[in-house]
């Protein structure tokens, strides 16, 4: 096979399973409620049991464990008031503590970065509704095509060949002006102009820098892919990681910056 056919040979699952989560995960952000908050819990419980299968493959009971704690806990964290809630967030990360058998810290860090992330995905679909949901789900979405297509067509240097040996510079900038351009879409539509590019921008990067998070945690445990699940894409953290740093970003930023105050 050369060179050129291998930079292409995943092309088609990632495409096949791309449209299986575009149609699936639209339809739940769609229906939102209830559908997605539970869709939201058992992912994060997903997440967890990948991380803590990826920390210490021959734990799986304690995997399993991990997963299931964390799940229970994003969904008491989501129908329960916000104040309430924090505290159920951070609870498998705590637990992990006693229960994993090594690189604590590492599953500490993630695990709560992964139900923060998850519940900021609810608290943004409830209380701002679709279509800015949809919007940073957009962003991450052509953050990664547009990286991907370019990487393998422009080429040129890497950006972190340590880390991450297929991403390339060409493909990082193009994942940025597409998520400009959705930006440039919404702001048109909104009447936030110039505002939400920016903000669009932004979370492509954080987007990045979850998938660039994920890729150095497994370069020190020495996987491949967080899982199989997902064919052409790994497992859920390798497909959901760029979400999970967007979402976190939005979280933090999000009322200081005065986005949705201005959109709502």
């Amino acid at each position: 096979m050369t060179m050129a056919a291998r930079n292409w040979s995943d092309l088609m699952p990632r495409v096949l399973s791309g449209v299986a989560m575009v149609l699936g995960g639209g339809a739940l952000i769609w229906a939102g409620g209830n559908w997605f908050r539970i869709f939201i819990a058992l992912l994060c419980g997903g997440m967890a049991w990948e991380l803590a299968r990826m920390i210490a493959p021959y734990a799986k009971t304690r995997a399993l464990q991990m997963g299931g704690i964390a799940a229970v806990c994003v969904a008491l964290a989501i129908y329960l008031p916000g104040g309430m809630a924090l505290p159920f967030l951070l609870i498998p990360s705590m637990a992990g503590i006693a229960l994993m058998p090594q690189r604590r810290s590492m599953f500490l860090t993630f695990c709560a970065m992964i139900l923060l992330a998850g519940y900021g995905m609810v608290r943004l679909r409830d209380d701002q509704g679709l279509g800015w949901l949809a919007w940073v789900v957009a962003v991450v979405v052509v953050t990664d095509v547009a990286g991907y297509f370019a990487g393998r067509l422009i080429g040129g240097p890497k950006f972190w060949p340590r880390v991450s040996p297929k991403k390339t510079w060409a493909g990082t900038t193009a994942g940025w002006v597409a998520a400009a351009l959705v930006g440039v879409w919404v702001g048109h539509y909104s009447g936030m102009g110039l505002q939400i590019a920016a903000v669009s921008v932004a979370l492509s990067m954080a987007s990045q820098m979850g998938d660039i998070a994920e890729s150095a945690a497994k370069r020190r445990v020495g996987v491949k892919d967080s899982s199989n699940l997902i064919p052409g894409h790994g497992g859920l953290l390798d497909r959901f990681d760029g979400m999970l740093g967007a979402s976190l970003m939005l979280l933090i930023t999000g009322p200081w910056t005065g986005l949705f105050f201005i959109a709502g």
